[in-house]
Protein backbone atom coordinates (compact mmCIF):
# COMPACT_ATOMS: atom_id res chain seq x y z
CA UNK A 1 0.00 0.00 0.00
CA UNK A 2 1.24 3.40 -0.70
CA UNK A 3 2.11 5.62 2.36
CA UNK A 4 3.08 8.99 1.34
CA UNK A 5 5.38 8.65 -1.73
CA UNK A 6 6.27 5.80 -0.57
CA UNK A 7 5.44 2.66 -2.01
CA UNK A 8 6.02 -0.85 -0.60
CA UNK A 9 7.07 -3.76 -2.85
CA UNK A 10 7.85 -7.48 -2.15
CA UNK A 11 11.04 -9.05 -3.81
CA UNK A 12 10.73 -12.78 -3.74
CA UNK A 13 14.09 -14.53 -5.24
CA UNK A 14 15.90 -17.60 -3.65
CA UNK A 15 19.54 -16.64 -3.35
CA UNK A 16 20.22 -19.71 -1.90
CA UNK A 17 19.64 -22.66 -2.85
CA UNK A 18 19.63 -25.15 -6.07
CA UNK A 19 19.64 -22.40 -8.41
CA UNK A 20 21.42 -19.23 -6.16
CA UNK A 21 23.23 -17.90 -9.00
CA UNK A 22 20.42 -16.36 -11.19
CA UNK A 23 18.08 -16.32 -8.46
CA UNK A 24 20.87 -13.70 -6.76
CA UNK A 25 20.84 -12.19 -10.23
CA UNK A 26 17.29 -11.53 -10.29
CA UNK A 27 17.48 -9.67 -6.39
CA UNK A 28 20.74 -7.84 -7.61
CA UNK A 29 19.08 -6.43 -10.26
CA UNK A 30 16.00 -5.34 -8.55
CA UNK A 31 17.58 -3.62 -5.60
CA UNK A 32 19.75 -1.90 -7.74
CA UNK A 33 17.04 -0.51 -9.42
CA UNK A 34 15.17 0.46 -6.78
CA UNK A 35 18.38 2.16 -5.35
CA UNK A 36 18.78 4.17 -7.97
CA UNK A 37 14.92 5.42 -8.13
CA UNK A 38 15.10 6.39 -4.78
CA UNK A 39 18.00 8.03 -4.98
CA UNK A 40 17.18 9.97 -8.21
CA UNK A 41 13.32 10.19 -7.48
CA UNK A 42 13.14 10.29 -11.63
CA UNK A 43 9.49 9.37 -10.81
CA UNK A 44 8.46 11.03 -7.84
CA UNK A 45 8.25 8.08 -5.49
CA UNK A 46 10.78 6.07 -3.28
CA UNK A 47 10.16 2.32 -3.13
CA UNK A 48 10.52 -0.15 -0.40
CA UNK A 49 11.53 -2.86 -0.08
CA UNK A 50 10.44 -6.15 1.38
CA UNK A 51 12.95 -8.57 0.35
CA UNK A 52 12.22 -12.75 0.86
CA UNK A 53 14.40 -15.58 0.39
CA UNK A 54 12.79 -19.40 -0.22
CA UNK A 55 15.69 -20.73 -0.88
CA UNK A 56 14.76 -22.55 -3.88
CA UNK A 57 11.83 -24.75 -1.91
CA UNK A 58 8.97 -24.22 -4.17
CA UNK A 59 5.89 -24.70 -0.97
CA UNK A 60 7.87 -21.35 0.09
CA UNK A 61 6.64 -19.20 -2.32
CA UNK A 62 3.03 -18.79 -2.05
CA UNK A 63 3.23 -19.08 1.99
CA UNK A 64 6.17 -15.85 1.54
CA UNK A 65 3.84 -13.99 -1.49
CA UNK A 66 1.07 -14.16 0.98
CA UNK A 67 2.81 -12.65 3.63
CA UNK A 68 4.47 -10.20 1.94
CA UNK A 69 1.04 -9.14 0.88
CA UNK A 70 -1.03 -9.35 4.45
CA UNK A 71 2.03 -7.51 6.49
CA UNK A 72 4.14 -5.04 4.30
CA UNK A 73 1.49 -3.99 2.13
CA UNK A 74 3.22 -4.86 -0.84
CA UNK A 75 0.49 -5.15 -3.75
CA UNK A 76 3.27 -6.13 -6.61
CA UNK A 77 5.93 -8.45 -6.17
CA UNK A 78 9.28 -8.58 -7.94
CA UNK A 79 10.65 -11.90 -8.32
CA UNK A 80 10.36 -15.67 -8.68
CA UNK A 81 12.91 -17.50 -10.70
CA UNK A 82 11.58 -20.87 -12.29
CA UNK A 83 8.14 -21.42 -13.58
CA UNK A 84 7.42 -23.53 -10.37
CA UNK A 85 8.13 -20.96 -7.99
CA UNK A 86 5.75 -18.87 -10.55
CA UNK A 87 2.81 -21.18 -10.42
CA UNK A 88 3.29 -21.39 -6.95
CA UNK A 89 2.42 -18.13 -6.50
CA UNK A 90 -0.21 -17.30 -8.96
CA UNK A 91 -3.20 -18.52 -6.55
CA UNK A 92 -2.26 -16.00 -4.07
CA UNK A 93 -2.20 -13.26 -6.76
CA UNK A 94 -5.77 -14.12 -7.76
CA UNK A 95 -6.40 -14.65 -4.43
CA UNK A 96 -5.24 -10.83 -3.42
CA UNK A 97 -5.37 -8.85 -6.46
CA UNK A 98 -1.56 -8.21 -6.13
CA UNK A 99 1.18 -8.43 -9.29
CA UNK A 100 4.09 -10.60 -10.06
CA UNK A 101 6.91 -8.69 -12.25
CA UNK A 102 8.40 -12.19 -13.80
CA UNK A 103 11.78 -11.41 -15.34
CA UNK A 104 13.03 -14.76 -16.33
CA UNK A 105 12.89 -16.48 -19.56
CA UNK A 106 10.63 -19.30 -19.20
CA UNK A 107 8.52 -21.85 -21.57
CA UNK A 108 5.48 -20.16 -22.43
CA UNK A 109 1.73 -21.34 -22.40
CA UNK A 110 0.61 -19.20 -20.07
CA UNK A 111 -0.84 -15.38 -19.85
CA UNK A 112 -1.94 -14.61 -16.73
CA UNK A 113 -3.69 -10.88 -15.78
CA UNK A 114 -2.21 -10.58 -12.39
CA UNK A 115 1.67 -11.62 -14.18
CA UNK A 116 3.72 -8.92 -16.23
CA UNK A 117 6.05 -10.98 -18.30
CA UNK A 118 9.24 -9.48 -19.01
CA UNK A 119 11.46 -12.66 -19.83
CA UNK A 120 11.52 -14.08 -23.23
CA UNK A 121 8.59 -16.86 -24.26
CA UNK A 122 9.51 -19.74 -26.41
CA UNK A 123 8.97 -17.98 -29.72
CA UNK A 124 11.64 -15.28 -28.48
CA UNK A 125 14.39 -17.84 -27.01
CA UNK A 126 14.54 -21.57 -28.08
CA UNK A 127 13.12 -21.26 -31.47
CA UNK A 128 15.24 -18.00 -33.02
CA UNK A 129 18.20 -20.39 -31.51
CA UNK A 130 17.49 -23.11 -33.34
CA UNK A 131 16.66 -21.45 -36.11
CA UNK A 132 19.80 -20.48 -35.98
CA UNK A 133 21.72 -23.83 -34.81
CA UNK A 134 19.97 -26.21 -37.17
CA UNK A 135 20.74 -25.18 -40.88
CA UNK A 136 24.35 -24.72 -39.71
CA UNK A 137 25.41 -27.93 -37.04
CA UNK A 138 21.81 -30.30 -38.13
CA UNK A 139 18.66 -31.14 -36.70
CA UNK A 140 19.89 -34.36 -34.56
CA UNK A 141 19.60 -33.01 -31.19
CA UNK A 142 19.97 -34.47 -27.39
CA UNK A 143 17.87 -32.88 -24.82
CA UNK A 144 19.04 -32.75 -21.16
CA UNK A 145 17.11 -30.99 -18.71
CA UNK A 146 16.00 -30.59 -14.98
CA UNK A 147 13.06 -32.28 -14.32
CA UNK A 148 10.35 -29.68 -13.77
CA UNK A 149 8.02 -28.30 -16.44
CA UNK A 150 10.98 -25.21 -17.63
CA UNK A 151 12.96 -28.25 -18.98
CA UNK A 152 9.66 -30.40 -19.93
CA UNK A 153 7.73 -27.79 -21.85
CA UNK A 154 11.35 -25.91 -23.61
CA UNK A 155 12.21 -29.91 -24.53
CA UNK A 156 8.80 -30.93 -25.61
CA UNK A 157 8.94 -27.28 -28.63
CA UNK A 158 12.19 -27.83 -29.33
CA UNK A 159 11.27 -31.53 -30.37
CA UNK A 160 8.64 -29.92 -32.89
CA UNK A 161 10.99 -27.27 -34.31
CA UNK A 162 13.64 -30.30 -34.80
CA UNK A 163 11.17 -32.95 -36.52
CA UNK A 164 9.48 -30.63 -38.31
CA UNK A 165 12.75 -29.85 -40.07
CA UNK A 166 13.43 -33.39 -40.68
CA UNK A 167 15.77 -33.81 -37.58
CA UNK A 168 14.62 -36.44 -34.47
CA UNK A 169 15.74 -36.34 -31.04
CA UNK A 170 18.65 -38.62 -30.41
CA UNK A 171 17.88 -38.88 -26.42
CA UNK A 172 15.99 -36.87 -24.06
CA UNK A 173 17.03 -37.41 -20.13
CA UNK A 174 16.04 -35.53 -17.23
CA UNK A 175 17.30 -35.11 -13.50
CA UNK A 176 16.62 -33.68 -10.00
CA UNK A 177 17.04 -30.40 -9.49
CA UNK A 178 20.37 -29.67 -7.82
CA UNK A 179 21.26 -32.97 -8.88
CA UNK A 180 25.21 -33.80 -10.51
CA UNK A 181 24.69 -37.33 -11.42
CA UNK A 182 25.40 -37.30 -15.16
CA UNK A 183 27.96 -39.27 -16.13
CA UNK A 184 25.25 -41.86 -17.74
CA UNK A 185 24.11 -39.02 -19.90
CA UNK A 186 27.27 -37.80 -21.59
CA UNK A 187 28.34 -41.29 -22.10
CA UNK A 188 24.77 -41.71 -23.65
CA UNK A 189 25.48 -38.45 -26.01
CA UNK A 190 28.67 -39.94 -26.95
CA UNK A 191 27.35 -43.21 -28.14
CA UNK A 192 24.42 -41.43 -30.00
CA UNK A 193 26.73 -38.34 -31.16
CA UNK A 194 23.82 -35.73 -32.14
CA UNK A 195 23.82 -32.74 -33.93
CA UNK A 196 23.71 -30.72 -30.53
CA UNK A 197 22.80 -30.62 -27.46
CA UNK A 198 20.23 -28.52 -25.83
CA UNK A 199 20.37 -27.94 -22.35
CA UNK A 200 17.45 -26.90 -19.98
CA UNK A 201 19.53 -27.90 -16.80
CA UNK A 202 20.18 -25.38 -14.00
CA UNK A 203 22.50 -24.16 -10.94
CA UNK A 204 25.22 -27.10 -10.18
CA UNK A 205 23.41 -29.68 -12.34
CA UNK A 206 24.02 -27.36 -15.29
CA UNK A 207 27.92 -26.55 -14.23
CA UNK A 208 28.77 -30.64 -13.28
CA UNK A 209 27.25 -31.14 -17.10
CA UNK A 210 29.12 -28.62 -19.05
CA UNK A 211 32.34 -29.35 -16.95
CA UNK A 212 32.00 -33.40 -18.16
CA UNK A 213 30.81 -32.14 -21.87
CA UNK A 214 33.63 -30.36 -22.25
CA UNK A 215 36.04 -33.29 -20.66
CA UNK A 216 34.62 -35.28 -23.44
CA UNK A 217 35.78 -32.83 -26.29
CA UNK A 218 39.09 -32.45 -25.36
CA UNK A 219 39.27 -36.09 -25.23
CA UNK A 220 37.21 -36.69 -28.79
CA UNK A 221 37.40 -33.73 -30.77
CA UNK A 222 33.97 -35.22 -32.45
CA UNK A 223 32.35 -33.39 -29.50
CA UNK A 224 34.18 -29.97 -29.57
CA UNK A 225 31.56 -27.19 -29.65
CA UNK A 226 32.61 -26.57 -33.06
CA UNK A 227 31.01 -29.70 -34.25
CA UNK A 228 28.47 -30.22 -31.34
CA UNK A 229 27.67 -27.25 -29.43
CA UNK A 230 25.96 -27.08 -26.48
CA UNK A 231 23.04 -24.68 -26.95
CA UNK A 232 21.28 -22.83 -23.80
CA UNK A 233 18.87 -20.13 -22.95
CA UNK A 234 19.46 -19.37 -19.58
CA UNK A 235 23.31 -18.78 -19.16
CA UNK A 236 24.46 -16.24 -16.98
CA UNK A 237 27.44 -14.12 -17.50
CA UNK A 238 28.20 -14.54 -13.47
CA UNK A 239 27.91 -18.47 -14.48
CA UNK A 240 30.77 -18.52 -17.04
CA UNK A 241 32.86 -16.40 -14.81
CA UNK A 242 32.74 -19.27 -12.33
CA UNK A 243 32.87 -21.94 -15.14
CA UNK A 244 35.99 -20.62 -17.48
CA UNK A 245 36.98 -22.85 -20.17
CA UNK A 246 34.40 -25.62 -19.50
CA UNK A 247 31.46 -23.32 -21.20
CA UNK A 248 33.57 -22.16 -23.96
CA UNK A 249 31.99 -21.97 -27.29
CA UNK A 250 28.73 -23.21 -26.48
CA UNK A 251 25.82 -21.18 -27.50
CA UNK A 252 23.01 -18.72 -25.66
CA UNK A 253 20.14 -16.81 -26.55
CA UNK A 254 18.75 -13.81 -24.67
CA UNK A 255 17.17 -10.24 -25.17
CA UNK A 256 20.49 -8.95 -23.19
CA UNK A 257 24.63 -9.98 -22.73
CA UNK A 258 26.93 -7.22 -21.05
CA UNK A 259 28.52 -7.45 -24.07
CA UNK A 260 25.38 -5.97 -25.89
CA UNK A 261 27.00 -2.77 -28.26
CA UNK A 262 23.72 0.15 -27.34
CA UNK A 263 23.87 3.57 -26.04
CA UNK A 264 21.03 2.21 -23.28
CA UNK A 265 23.08 -0.65 -22.13
CA UNK A 266 26.24 1.65 -21.41
CA UNK A 267 24.31 4.01 -19.02
CA UNK A 268 22.98 1.31 -17.64
CA UNK A 269 26.45 -0.23 -17.10
CA UNK A 270 27.48 3.13 -15.40
CA UNK A 271 24.16 3.18 -13.08
CA UNK A 272 25.16 -0.47 -12.15
CA UNK A 273 28.82 0.80 -11.27
CA UNK A 274 27.40 3.62 -9.48
CA UNK A 275 24.98 1.73 -6.98
CA UNK A 276 26.52 -1.53 -7.29
CA UNK A 277 29.82 -1.56 -7.31
CA UNK A 278 30.58 -4.66 -6.36
CA UNK A 279 28.25 -6.43 -9.36
CA UNK A 280 31.11 -7.53 -12.33
CA UNK A 281 29.23 -9.90 -14.23
CA UNK A 282 25.67 -8.92 -15.38
CA UNK A 283 23.10 -11.22 -17.51
CA UNK A 284 19.97 -10.78 -18.80
CA UNK A 285 18.80 -12.08 -15.17
CA UNK A 286 19.99 -9.14 -13.64
CA UNK A 287 19.36 -6.38 -16.78
CA UNK A 288 15.35 -7.67 -17.16
CA UNK A 289 14.90 -7.71 -13.69
CA UNK A 290 16.36 -4.11 -13.47
CA UNK A 291 13.93 -3.55 -16.24
CA UNK A 292 10.96 -4.54 -14.86
CA UNK A 293 11.49 -2.00 -11.52
CA UNK A 294 12.05 0.85 -13.96
CA UNK A 295 8.61 -0.47 -15.54
CA UNK A 296 6.78 -0.98 -12.04
CA UNK A 297 7.77 2.41 -11.03
CA UNK A 298 6.82 4.33 -14.26
CA UNK A 299 3.39 2.69 -14.54
CA UNK A 300 2.49 3.69 -10.85
CA UNK A 301 3.45 7.23 -11.67
CA UNK A 302 1.67 7.54 -14.89
CA UNK A 303 -1.73 5.83 -13.04
CA UNK A 304 -1.37 7.92 -9.57
CA UNK A 305 -2.01 4.95 -7.65
CA UNK A 306 -0.31 1.28 -7.15
CA UNK A 307 -3.61 -0.32 -7.82
CA UNK A 308 -2.50 -3.51 -9.67
CA UNK A 309 -4.99 -3.08 -12.65
CA UNK A 310 -4.39 0.91 -13.08
CA UNK A 311 0.05 0.00 -13.28
CA UNK A 312 -0.63 -2.59 -15.60
CA UNK A 313 -3.00 -0.57 -17.85
CA UNK A 314 -0.35 2.06 -17.75
CA UNK A 315 2.38 0.10 -18.77
CA UNK A 316 0.77 -1.74 -21.75
CA UNK A 317 1.56 -1.12 -25.33
CA UNK A 318 4.16 1.95 -24.54
CA UNK A 319 7.58 2.16 -25.26
CA UNK A 320 10.09 2.20 -22.58
CA UNK A 321 14.00 2.22 -23.00
CA UNK A 322 15.66 -0.55 -20.71
CA UNK A 323 19.51 -1.63 -20.94
CA UNK A 324 18.43 -3.89 -24.03
CA UNK A 325 16.32 -1.27 -25.90
CA UNK A 326 12.56 -0.15 -26.50
CA UNK A 327 10.54 -2.91 -25.24
CA UNK A 328 6.55 -2.80 -24.64
CA UNK A 329 4.55 -4.83 -22.79
CA UNK A 330 1.89 -6.49 -25.33
CA UNK A 331 -1.38 -5.79 -24.21
CA UNK A 332 -2.75 -8.98 -24.90
CA UNK A 333 -0.52 -11.41 -23.54
CA UNK A 334 1.05 -9.21 -20.30
CA UNK A 335 4.46 -10.10 -22.27
CA UNK A 336 7.38 -7.88 -23.80
CA UNK A 337 8.11 -7.76 -27.26
CA UNK A 338 11.94 -8.50 -27.21
CA UNK A 339 14.96 -8.14 -29.30
CA UNK A 340 16.49 -11.92 -28.89
CA UNK A 341 20.75 -11.76 -29.52
CA UNK A 342 22.23 -15.07 -29.83
CA UNK A 343 25.80 -15.37 -28.35
CA UNK A 344 28.74 -17.57 -28.18
CA UNK A 345 30.37 -18.39 -24.67
CA UNK A 346 34.08 -17.47 -24.11
CA UNK A 347 35.97 -16.56 -20.62
CA UNK A 348 35.70 -13.43 -20.56
CA UNK A 349 31.64 -13.37 -21.27
CA UNK A 350 29.52 -13.38 -24.46
CA UNK A 351 30.16 -12.38 -27.97
CA UNK A 352 27.00 -11.76 -29.50
CA UNK A 353 27.34 -13.58 -32.95
CA UNK A 354 23.80 -12.95 -34.12
CA UNK A 355 21.75 -10.29 -33.99
CA UNK A 356 19.04 -9.05 -36.27
CA UNK A 357 17.78 -5.79 -34.33
CA UNK A 358 14.18 -7.16 -35.07
CA UNK A 359 11.80 -7.06 -31.97
CA UNK A 360 9.64 -10.48 -31.57
CA UNK A 361 6.01 -10.01 -30.08
CA UNK A 362 5.49 -12.58 -27.71
CA UNK A 363 3.70 -15.36 -28.77
CA UNK A 364 3.51 -17.35 -25.48
CA UNK A 365 0.97 -19.85 -27.01
CA UNK A 366 2.85 -20.58 -30.02
CA UNK A 367 -0.14 -19.80 -32.21
CA UNK A 368 1.79 -18.51 -34.76
CA UNK A 369 4.14 -20.43 -37.07
CA UNK A 370 7.96 -19.65 -37.11
CA UNK A 371 9.77 -20.46 -39.90
CA UNK A 372 13.27 -22.37 -39.51
CA UNK A 373 15.53 -22.75 -42.77
CA UNK A 374 16.09 -26.59 -43.73
CA UNK A 375 18.48 -28.29 -41.42
CA UNK A 376 22.48 -29.08 -42.83
CA UNK A 377 23.01 -32.62 -43.59
CA UNK A 378 25.07 -34.78 -40.91
CA UNK A 379 27.29 -35.67 -43.48
CA UNK A 380 28.70 -32.43 -44.44
CA UNK A 381 30.05 -31.96 -40.52
CA UNK A 382 33.85 -32.01 -40.45
CA UNK A 383 36.00 -30.98 -37.41
CA UNK A 384 36.76 -27.55 -37.37
CA UNK A 385 40.68 -27.48 -36.76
Amino acid sequence: MAQGNAIAVGVLFSASGPYAAIGREGLLGTLTAIDEINATQQYGLSLTAHVRDPHGAAETYAVMATELVAHSGARHILGCTTSWSRKEVIPVLEKTQATLWYSCPYEGFEANEQVVYLGACPNQHVLPLLAHILPRFGADGFLVGSNYIWGWETNRIARDAMETSGGMVTGERYIPLGDTDIAHIIEEIRIKRPSFVLNTLIGPSSHTFLAAYHALGQSDAAFAQDVRPVLSCNLAESELAELGEVANGQYAIAPYFQSLDLPENQTFLDVTRRFAPEVRHISAFFAQAYAAVHLLAAGIAAAGTDDGRAVIGSARGKLSKSPFGDIEIDAASNHAVLTPRIARARPHGFDIVADRGLAIRPDPYLARPVAIAPARAKAHLKVVK
